[in-house]
């Protein structure tokens, strides 16, 4: 299964949309709150007695928290992502979602939300409130 990740990673990473290489190319290395951004990382888990993973647009293990760039454009995507933020939710992996025409609009208030949940996020493990 892992062969399998990291070749869906690296196919995700070879064809990023617009809104993940806007958002990446300003959190990538730790140019952001000096925090190691992953890009297309792999999340397994075990989901109805099943093995298996997907995969999250942005990863930081230094503080536990998946990045997800969202466009929605059926309902069943939104059911999938609910089933996903259940499964980080268990692992105690905070998710922040950001619809894409927030990154591609205004960036900079992307930007500040995020440091904002990211700073709490800190204090938070700092405190050992998780």
């Amino acid at each position: 299964m892992g062969k399998l990740a990291r070749k869906v990673s690296r196919e995700l990473r070879i064809n990023s949309t617009d809104e993940e290489k806007k958002l990446w190319n300003v959190i990538k290395n730790r140019q952001f709150l000096n925090l190691r951004f992953l890009r297309q990382y792999p999340i397994f888990h075990q989901y109805n007695n099943k093995k298996n993973f997907f995969i999250a647009d942005f990863y930081c293990h230094e503080i536990k928290m998946v990045s997800e760039l969202d466009s929605y454009i059926h309902g069943k995507q939104r059911d999938y992502d609910q089933i996903r933020t259940e499964i980080l939710e268990f692992k105690n992996i905070l998710i922040v979602r950001f619809e894409n025409a927030e990154i591609m609009e205004n960036l900079d208030h992307s930007l500040n939300q995020l440091k904002v949940v990211i700073t709490k996020r800190k204090n938070d493990l700092e405190n050992d409130k998780i």
